[in-house]
Parts: structure tokens; C-alpha cells; sequence
């Protein structure tokens, strides 16, 4: 495993993390306490130490498995990051809640959920600009900074055309920023990024396999359940971007190189990016996962 500085902060992350909004039983498999206690040993085993969550990922459900997990580990071999800013009402359904109180309770309902004294990176999930330009949240959230309940302050893009949060970041004490970053995906490059590199700003790549795409396990033809998130997509986009990583894969990927750990190594390739956060639904993944921090070359500003 290889390990990045994430931005401004004092945090060594590992470059492939671990993303658990699966655990939040949105992606067409509810989980045990169990097979999530597999994952994240294995996790530790190949030396990834990051894990990203969020509040809404069931309701605090991932956060609740990670912190049961936590409870019966040592805390301080992982840097965990989860998110604020909604409330879950069921599948794919989510309330708003933006005001310094709602974020506070939202705060405490998460480190209690989470087994913990503190967050290392509390981030903003998906904020409109109007929810994030509120001078009285930032502040709110500096004191419980201040207070040691969050170590560092993030923003989990809602899409990659959120300038106006991205520029602003340093002024509201943002060190790291969530973004959609893949093969398929690489708007960042055109504004975020750049201003990234120049605010020294964390970045964590999420869905960097393309929802599972770029895994090389679908094949032109392939359907999923109704509770899969993926199946919101018409069939005919999703046979499209099927037959497109069908073609990269002959044309891009390297014969001995397994498809995911390319995608992951791909994204990882750029200055800007510090980590990516896939999601993985058993040990096997996580191990293939592991693999890409072996394609990444070690001359990289983040690299430790």
C-alpha cells in the first residue's frame, strides 16, 4: 500500500479506501455486522486505514456498522471520514437539513453512532451553494473543531461543476474535497483539480469505478435488481456505457492487469487526486481493490 498527505491536513491516507454506502443497503444486498467486520480486517490486512461514510447511508446504518467495528478495534488505525447535511426516509429517499443546530445534532448522532470521540473529516454532503455559503454553519463547525470533535473540515461535491464551493474552500477552513472522478468521468480536470493544486486541497475520488462499470465484471447485456441503485439508469444508457468499458478494455487496459485495479490506478495517476473510495461488498474486492496502490508510480506530490 502506498499513503498520500491529504491536503493541508496532518493525515496519512492510504490511496485506495474503503466507500460504504453499500452498507446503507441501497445496492441490491443488505449486510451483517459480520461480513462488514470481514471486509475492513481485510482492508487493514493490505494496509488501506481510510473509510468514507455519511449519515444517510441507511439511517446512520453504515455509520453504526463501522462503529460496532470500531468498538472491538483500535481507533487509531483508522482515519474516518462521514458526512452531513440529510436525513434518510428509505430507499433513495432523503430530507435537507443545513441549519448549525441540525448540523450539530446531526454531528453528535454520528460519533455516537460511529463509536468515537471524533471525526476525522466531517464532511458537507452535496450542499446547493446557498446551503453552503452560511457563515453561522462554518462557524458552528470550526467551534466543535476547536472542541476536538472534528479533527479537519471537507466538502463532498454534489457535481463536478461546483466552482463556487471549490474556490471558496480555504476560506471556510476546507482542506479536502469529494468528488466523482473515473475513466468515464473526468470533468474535475477541467476547474477543480487546478484549484485544488493551488489551495493545497485533499482530494478523494468517489465512484471511481463507475458505480461498478470499470470493474470488468458486467458485460454488454447485463441488467440490475430494482433495489440496485444502478437500475435507476434507462437500459439503453446503461448498455451504452457497457459497450464503451467493453471497448476500453480491449484498447487501454494492459492483459495481465485486472480492470478494476487499472481503473483505480488510472484516477490515481493524477496530482490532484490523494485517494479513491470504491465500494466493496466482500474481502475478495477489497484485496483486488489493494492491488492498484502496485501500478501507481511513487513520483506524486501527495506521496509519502
Amino acid at each position: 500500500m502506498k499513503y498520500r498527505r491529504l491536503g493541508k491536513t496532518n493525515l496519512h491516507v492510504s490511496v485506495v479506501g474503503i466507500g460504504t454506502w453499500q452498507y446503507g443497503g441501497e445496492w441490491g444486498k443488505d449486510f451483517t455486522q459480520e461480513e462488514v467486520d470481514q471486509i475492513l480486517d481485510k482492508a487493514q490486512e493490505t494496509g488501506i486505514n481510510f473509510i468514507d461514510t455519511a449519515e444517510c447511508y441507511g439511517d446512520h446504518l453504515s455509520e453504526r456498522f463501522i462503529g460496532d467495528y470500531l468498538s472491538r478495534r483500535k481507533r487509531e488505525d483508522w482515519i474516518v471520514a462521514t458526512k452531513f447535511g440529510h436525513h434518510f426516509h428509505g430507499y433513495l429517499e432523503r430530507s435537507r437539513h443545513w441549519s448549525p443546530d441540525e448540523v450539530l445534532q446531526q454531528l453528535d448522532d454520528s460519533l455516537k453512532s460511529l463509536n468515537t470521540e471524533y471525526i476525522d473529516l466531517y464532511q458537507a454532503h452535496s450542499c446547493s451553494d446557498e446551503e453552503f455559503n452560511n457563515d453561522e454553519l462554518w462557524t458552528m463547525l470550526d467551534k466543535q473543531v476547536q472542541a476536538g470533535k472534528i479533527r479537519h473540515l471537507g466538502v463532498s461535491l454534489k457535481t463536478n461543476n461546483e466552482s463556487y464551493q471549490t474556490e471558496r474552500a480555504t476560506e471556510y477552513n476546507v482542506k479536502a474535497l469529494q468528488v466523482v472522478y473515473n475513466r468515464l468521468d473526468k470533468a474535475p480536470e477541467a476547474t477543480i483539480f487546478p484549484s485544488a493544486e493551488k489551495q493545497d486541497l485533499g482530494i478523494l475520488a468517489r465512484v471511481p469505478l463507475a458505480s461498478g462499470f470499470l470493474s470488468g465484471k458486467y458485460k454488454p447485456g447485463a441488467s440490475f435488481g430494482k433495489n440496485d441503485v444502478r437500475s435507476r439508469n434507462e437500459d439503453a444508457e446503461i448498455q451504452q456505457t457497457l459497450r464503451l468499458v467493453e471497448e476500453i478494455a480491449k484498447t487501454e487496459v494492459p492483459e495481465s492487469v485486472p480492470m478494476a485495479a487499472w481503473a483505480l490506478a488510472w484516477c490515481l495517476q493524477h496530482p490532484a487526486v490523494t485517494t479513491v473510495i470504491p465500494g466493496c461488498k466482500n474481502p475478495d474486492q477489497v484485496v483486488a481493490n489493494a492491488k492498484a496502490a502496485d501500478l501507481v508510480s511513487t513520483d506524486h506530490p501527495q506521496n509519502i
